[in-house]
């Protein structure tokens, strides 16, 4: 549910939100047309969603009769190794483009890196903080939020979906552009910060004695 809502917010917001601080706050020399981002947001994010919710759609209702068991042993455990090769398959490709740059550019690459480990540890630790104090059941109707949703929810917020931004930035300023070359340093960034707040929550959970009974109001 998380992937998905997060696909839909970036399918609605990520273009018109492009477009506002590029154009609007960053006062850019070059501005961005609001119909090529929604374009490569669409074709990025929006083809495989749709695909998505179709194949369930058909999959679920003519061939297992609506058996969701049967549904998830026979069909989404032999297609679920398939969505890591795609991902890494499209991660290959972008980086591989944008090689020359990384390899070229180390200062700038340096410039934009500091700025992003300090980002994801301040979003991940403020998403933490406040899933610790809504999910502490004081706030009825929200449940109790154990150790596994907790971390889950501050490791969505603060991810970002570098990807699309590389796909973004080529479309509208080119592959050796500046702007490509930032969006590519975000997931070399990403990865091993985010691995790293991992391993602290995991040393956290144990120190704490971080309960994972809790559960979230299904409501």
């Amino acid at each position: 549910m998380l992937v998905a809502l997060n696909s839909i917010l970036q399918i609605i917001l990520f273009a018109p939100l492009a477009v506002f601080y590029i154009n609007v706050i960053s006062r850019s020399n070059i501005e961005i047309q609001y119909e090529t981002v929604a374009i490569s947001v669409a074709v990025f994010l929006g083809i495989p969603l749709a695909a998505a919710i179709t194949t369930r759609y058909l999959v679920l209702t003519l061939l297992f009769r609506r058996d969701i068991n049967k549904y998830n042993t026979y069909f989404i455990r032999w297609i679920a190794p398939l969505s890591l090769i795609g991902l890494l398959f499209t991660i290959l490709v972008l980086f591989a483009s944008q090689s020359r740059n990384i390899v070229g550019k180390i200062t700038d690459v340096l410039r934009v890196t500091a700025p992003l480990i300090v980002y994801f540890v301040l979003i991940f630790a403020a998403a933490l903080c406040a899933c610790r104090y809504f999910g502490s059941g004081a706030f009825k109707g929200l449940g109790e939020w154990g150790y596994g949703v907790t971390v889950t929810q501050s490791l969505t917020a603060a991810s970002n979906n570098f990807e699309l931004a590389i796909a973004v930035a080529v479309a509208c300023y080119g592959a050796g552009s500046p702007q490509a070359l930032a969006a590519t340093v975000g997931p070399l960034v990403e990865v091993p910060v985010l691995l790293g707040l991992v391993e602290v929550m995991k040393l956290t959970g144990k120190r704490w004695q971080w309960s994972e009974r809790k559960t979230v109001n299904p409501v």
